[in-house]
């Protein structure tokens, strides 16, 4: 137990350091050949700008800076209108943090979180399971590794289904609101889901009114949609679309 008190949990960072290193490498070779061409000293400083932008925004989603990625995360998990009896799926757990919350919040639930844990955020199962143990939750907790195109649970065995900035980077499926069809899939009648992602990337998406009318053919009752991109505690900064400024919720029952 002393051990336990004295270790925390690892939830990672959704901004990788990948995105402030290279930018900076890129500006300090720039800035060796600007020597000889001055006009380049302009570029390096356009890509040292990008490093300071996104070591900047790494602040504000760490626990140690604004917390950012713990507060938008908490908008999927207070969007979840739950008994809290039966099962609940989390699909993409990462580093497994929604899933613990949800076990920390719904005490008589059985937790399931599944992810694919390829090497790009560093996330893993032990990981996953190392975190639940920590945070009291292990005994009501299962990770295990799937695909979230292909869900390996039967039609209807979930009271629950939750997903949090996950389905836009699921590789290999074009159409990504398949991935909402499959995940509704193993939504019990009269269960709930729970789903946040760039969903005004319409690019993606499409027209978020035309999204939920989808998600109403695919079974879903009481579907509506929320902006939660336009919540006040995040800052303009973070707000860009290729950051979170594109987020919001689909949430209904079946």
């Amino acid at each position: 137990m002393e051990q336990q008190a004295a270790e925390k949990p690892e939830y990672g960072n959704w901004v990788s350091r990948r995105l402030i290193y290279m930018p900076a490498a890129v500006s300090l070779i720039i800035m060796g050949f600007a020597v000889i061409i001055p006009f380049l000293f302009i570029i390096a400083a356009l890509f040292l700008f990008v490093s300071l932008y996104f070591a900047y925004a790494r602040h504000l989603f760490s626990p140690r800076g604004g917390k950012l990625q713990a507060r938008v995360r908490g908008l999927a998990l207070s969007a979840v209108d739950w008994t809290g009896k039966g099962q609940i799926l989390d699909i993409g757990c990462g580093s497994g943090a929604l899933t613990i919350d949800i076990a920390k919040k719904c005490r008589e639930a059985r937790v399931i979180g599944i992810d694919y844990w390829g090497k790009q955020w560093g996330y893993s199962k032990r990981v996953c399971e190392k975190n639940a143990e920590i945070e009291g939750v292990a005994d009501r907790v299962t990770f295990q590794k799937a695909d979230a195109a292909a869900l390996p649970f039967d039609d209807g065995s979930m009271d629950v289904v939750v997903s949090n900035l996950v389905f836009h980077e699921v590789g290999g499926v074009k159409d990504k609101r398949e991935l909402i069809r499959e995940a509704l899939r193993v939504v019990k009648k009269g269960g709930a889901f729970v789903f946040q992602d760039l969903f005004l990337w319409k690019q993606i998406y499409g027209e978020p009114d035309e999204l939920v009318e989808k998600v109403r053919s695919w079974g879903g009752k009481e579907v509506k949609f929320v902006n939660t991109g336009k919540s006040d505690f995040i800052p303009k900064v973070a707000k860009l679309p290729f950051m979170i400024g594109a987020i919001g919720m689909i949430i209904g029952k079946k």
